[in-house]
């Protein structure tokens, strides 16, 4: 082999290692930044105020069954049951989330589930891998009817009464 190929090749692996790093600090980078959705708006993940949530949305009248509790019914944390008052349940990997997930396939916060007109509301907070009910991907604010699966990962929660 020429000794112009073989510092051709070299240069080309070179290029290919520097590709590789960079782009994983952009992936590390967007990971470890709060998404645009979960941050109230106006303010920057580096300001230091506390968070306030979004107001509820709006929820039909025909959905007035309220569950008790939240309880897991499959993954690693299966049959904890967590009740449900008035305040907000976050769900992910941060330590701060009411029900931590140790999953690879949880965010770090994932999904939120609220109390609004007598319904248990479900949020996806920007996850990766995107919050389930039944067999399907929730995109905006969804009610989380009694019995029905919500699926966080490797996790499937469900509201009981």
């Amino acid at each position: 082999m020429s000794e112009l190929a073989l510092t051709l090749i070299r240069l080309g692996f070179l290029a290919l290692l520097w590709a590789f790093v960079l782009v994983t600090v952009l992936i590390l980078r967007r990971d470890l930044t709060a998404p645009a959705e979960a941050r109230p708006a106006g303010r920057s993940p580096r300001e230091g105020r506390a968070a306030r949530a979004p107001k509820p949305t709006k929820v039909a009248k025909q959905a007035k069954v309220k569950g008790t509790k939240l309880v897991v019914i499959e993954g690693p944390l299966k049959d904890t049951v967590i009740p449900l008052g008035t305040e907000q349940i976050t769900v992910g990997r941060a330590p701060d989330s009411t029900l931590i997930i140790d999953d690879d396939y949880a965010s770090s916060r994932h999904a939120r589930i609220y109390p609004a007109e007598g319904s248990w509301i479900v949020e996806d907070l920007g996850s990766t891998n995107g919050t389930w009910i039944d067999r399907s991907r929730i995109t905006s604010p969804t009610v989380l009817q009694v019995g029905a699966p919500l699926r966080v990962g490797r996790t499937t929660l469900q509201i009981q009464k």
